[in-house]
């Protein structure tokens, strides 16, 4: 295409751009093209990771859990384009790591991203902080009720917090367990509606 311009314009005569700066305007058009697909084919892996559940709670998704670090295309040595996928897991040791890596795995192969890296991020380390607000909210439609508070002071995470029901809404609640289905959630009691429900401990 830009040899074609930079002949067109050897017929215009004086005064006109040179070839030289329509190859750069054909270069710049070019690397435009290519920065748009790139941003597009972000975009679709991201809603693709939106549908792939996090194994211990399914309401949520590995996006929603705030796990995945990065989505982003490198070029190998062959010039070939590589998807790299990365995600932190929620704590060290947690046995849903390897279950998630399969899932966006299976999830990326399907879509026939059949060559994309799914590598771990472990710095910085995860948090309930990342969280996304649909997340939390997933939480409490299910009746888990979210992380109370940010994770920045260490104090918070030696007291029992204070924690709303997510079915009444009543703060008039008491931990009944430090642990409850899972390491990351403690088992709490309604006061008000009598209710039990898990709390997505503070992380």
């Amino acid at each position: 295409m830009v040899v074609a311009e930079v002949a067109a314009d050897r017929d215009r005569g004086p005064g006109r751009d040179s070839p030289r700066v329509l190859g750069h305007i054909g270069d710049q058009r070019v690397h435009d093209h290519e920065r748009i697909r790139d941003q597009e084919r972000v975009r679709e892996v991201w809603a693709l990771l939106r549908s792939v559940p996090d194994p211990e709670i399914p309401v949520l998704s590995v996006v929603d859990l705030g796990i995945v670090r990065h989505v982003r295309w490198s070029t190998d040595e062959d010039a070939r384009s590589v998807l790299h996928v990365g995600i932190t897991p929620t704590y060290s040791g947690c046995p849903a790591t390897e279950v998630i890596r399969h899932s966006i795995e299976t999830a990326l192969d399907q879509e026939g991203y059949v060559d994309a890296i799914v590598e771990e991020v472990l710095s910085p380390a995860w948090t309930s902080d990342w969280l996304t607000q649909e997340g939390r909210r997933k939480l409490e439609s299910f009746g888990i009720a979210p992380p109370e508070k940010a994770v920045s002071s260490p104090r918070h995470l030696f007291r029992a917090p204070v924690v709303a029901c997510p079915r009444c809404t009543s703060r008039a609640t008491e931990r009944v367990s430090e642990f409850g289905s899972t390491p990351c959630k403690a088992h709490y009691r309604c006061t008000s509606c009598l209710e039990p429900f898990d709390y997505f401990k503070c992380l």
